[in-house]
């Protein structure tokens, strides 16, 4: 049924996009007296006919195959009442019926018996073909992977649109264009041969821009289903994308002989020159259609594959690029540095032989030779070792929960060679052939977790590191790198004072879930893009005073944005009562939840008394240590007004990790 299935929506693609090409390559071409391009023209629209039989028995084949999917079983591809469910409880169906019907009256349009003696009516029915294929094509992009876009969804289907429409202009346009060239470089075609000749430049122009289009509009879609270069080269949808690129840089490639040289020979001698080098251009626009439809085929498997931004990658490759392999080494930066200056001038030099019609050979060979050596100079020193889930997307999202469980598997499995705080003085890792590293250090947080991941899961056998997968279920070992990331980033934050720095968010807040009292639990992430959170961790006995001096400017901080949520270091869940009526507090006072909050905000910051102040983006961006004696509350103000006034915001970080 899955090879039925890709068969189906390949035709129906294929015939949908055809349908669109010999539209627009008719009218593209214009009205002709002459008997050959009658003939043509009446041959286009015989095809068109049976394209659109095509498109409405391959649609039909494709609502059937959805049906079962949805059901999750074959008998409901033909019942009725399924296919009514489909259709009018899914977006894929409501955007079938549109199609099918415009494609109805396409196909009700075309079989028709029209007359069309006049100029204006010729236009007019040639016009209206052109519309209605597109109008019926163009819909597909709202029931495909551009409708589960997040954010800008309708962005995403006016590009997914705009692309398919390209592609059925281009495309759609090789084969009757090859088979007009065709004809015309016959002996007995010999009237259309100018009307032939103004038809391929026309082509060529249009399908000039065209192009252009599909390359950005292509860049843009790939960015958002693809993400990344682990996407693409590790995912089932990566790979069809790469395989389909590969296909239309040939296809280019016969383009671009086609425009630079085939098609200037047209206008020469008939016999010697121009009829030969019609039928050698309309060989070669057989061959870009026939590619083309190959690519249609890779689109209709990619239609059934989901898109790579939402599977986890797994890296093929035993190294990858990094600048973070640069730090602390400045040999290596320097000759990173020369080698893409070296790069540079070699692709300032690829472009000028392209671009000067003499001495072109020698010119680009020698910029190919500068620019493989300035590659060569500058990428071995960023390779770094990578493994499979490098890339990996961690499953447990950056909460503090996850990082309090992954500080108790810590201390159980990881404190006696790295040591309680991290810092690889453990006496049981001395004895190792390698000392165990510094998990605190800079370079814990250059690692992705998935590289985390991997050493947990199958340990480090060089360093005597041992394995942890089969010990440690998939979940556990999330939380270890949670942790990890934690720890590591409290030790780059070590410097952070009171005082922000401006358009500088970098330190992610780990969410967290808590209740005040009887009411529901809230979330940090809850405030994101709405409220700053000024986070107050508290020992009772010392921060009395600093409590009132919040509680009397809690007015003042609402009126800015700010809500107020105070964590104490002990989790009495009866915190609200042990601060009594003095001060009178209506800001929030975890009750459930404080336990994981604290395990995991003082990794980031380690006192008696701290404040964390998070932006309305999730990062924490001042952080202020103390006994929880009564201060100056007009600072922390001050900075929150700064926040505010700041004019661009940083993205707000993921849930995970990377």
């Amino acid at each position: 049924m899955y090879a039925l299935g890709l068969c189906a929506r390949w035709l129906h693609l294929a015939s949908s996009i055809l349908l669109v090409g010999a539209a627009t390559t008719i009218a593209l071409a214009g009205r002709s007296d002459r008997p050959t391009a009658r003939r043509w023209e009446h041959r286009v629209l015989l095809g068109s006919r049976g394209l659109a039989l095509a498109a409405l028995g391959s649609g039909l084949i494709v609502l059937g195959l959805q049906t079962a999917l949805f059901e999750g079983r074959g008998g409901a591809a033909l019942e009725a009442g399924s296919i009514a469910r489909v259709l009018i409880e899914t977006q894929a169906g409501r955007v079938w019926l549109v199609r099918f019907g415009l494609l109805a009256i396409l196909a009700a349009f075309l079989w028709s018996r029209l007359h069309v003696e006049s100029s204006l009516d010729w236009r007019a029915a040639r016009a209206q073909a052109m519309l209605l294929g597109a109008a019926a094509l163009v819909p597909a992009a709202a029931a495909g992977h551009a409708a589960a876009v997040e954010p800008e969804t309708a962005r995403a289907i006016a590009l997914d649109g705009l692309h398919v429409l390209g592609a059925g202009v281009w495309v759609g346009g090789l084969l009757p264009l090859a088979l007009l060239l065709w004809t015309a470089a016959a002996e007995p075609g010999a009237d259309a041969r100018p009307y032939a000749v103004l038809a391929a430049r026309r082509f060529s122009r249009l399908a000039l821009g065209v192009v252009l289009v599909l390359v950005a509009t292509g860049t843009l879609m790939a960015i958002a289903n693809v993400g990344n270069v682990a996407g693409l080269v590790g995912t089932a949808y990566g790979r069809l994308l790469l395989a389909k690129l590969g296909l239309v840089v040939a296809a280019l490639a016969l383009a671009a002989v086609n425009r630079a040289v085939h098609l200037g020979r047209l206008a020469g001698d008939g016999p010697t020159v121009g009829r030969p080098a019609m039928r050698r251009l309309a060989t070669f626009l057989v061959g870009e259609g026939l590619i083309a439809l190959a690519v249609l085929a890779i689109v209709a498997t990619m239609t059934v594959t989901p898109p790579a931004r939402h599977e986890a990658p797994t890296w093929p490759f035993s190294v990858r690029l990094s600048f973070a392999a640069l730090e602390g080494a400045p040999a290596a930066s320097a000759r990173v540095l020369i080698g893409s200056q070296i790069a540079v001038l070699g692709l300032v030099g690829l472009a000028a032989g392209l671009a000067i019609r003499g001495r072109r050979l020698p010119l680009v060979a020698g910029a190919l030779v500068v620019l493989g050596a300035g590659v060569g100079l500058a990428l071995p020193p960023l390779a770094v070792d990578a493994y499979p889930t490098t890339y990996l997307r961690p499953s447990v999202p950056y909460h503090a929960a996850s990082i309090a469980s992954g500080a108790t598997l810590y201390r159980e499995h990881c404190a006696a060679c790295h040591g309680a705080g991290g810092a690889g003085d453990a006496p049981a890792g001395l004895r190792l052939a390698r000392p165990p590293a510094d998990l605190r250090g800079p370079h814990t947080a250059l690692h992705t977790a998935g590289d985390l991941f991997w050493w947990l899961t199958n340990g480090i056998p060089e360093a005597g590191m041992p394995a942890f997968g089969r010990e440690l279920g998939e979940e556990q070992r999330w939380d270890l790198v949670n942790f990890l990331r934690a720890l590591s980033s409290g030790y780059s934050a070590r410097g952070m004072r009171p005082a922000i720095e401006p358009d500088r968010p970098w330190l992610v807040a780990p969410d967290f879930t808590f209740a005040v009292g009887p009411t529901p639990p809230r979330s940090l992430r809850e405030y994101r893009g709405r409220r700053t959170v000024l986070l107050v961790l508290y020992e009772l006995a010392r921060a009395r005073s600093r409590l009132a001096e919040i509680a009397g400017r809690d007015g003042t901080l609402a009126l800015l944005g700010v809500e107020v949520i105070a964590v104490p270091v002990d989790a009495a869940p009866d915190a609200i009562k042990r601060i009594g009526p003095e001060p009178r507090v209506l800001f929030s006072v975890v009750t459930e939840g404080a336990q994981a909050i604290v395990t995991a905000y003082h990794l980031l910051a380690a006192s008696p008394h701290v404040e964390f102040l998070i932006d309305r983006q999730g990062y924490i961006r001042a952080v202020t240590r103390g006994s929880g004696a009564a201060g100056d509350l007009d600072k922390t103000i001050a900075e929150v007004q700064r926040l505010n006034e700041e004019r661009t915001a940083a993205s707000a970080p993921e849930e995970h990790v990377h």
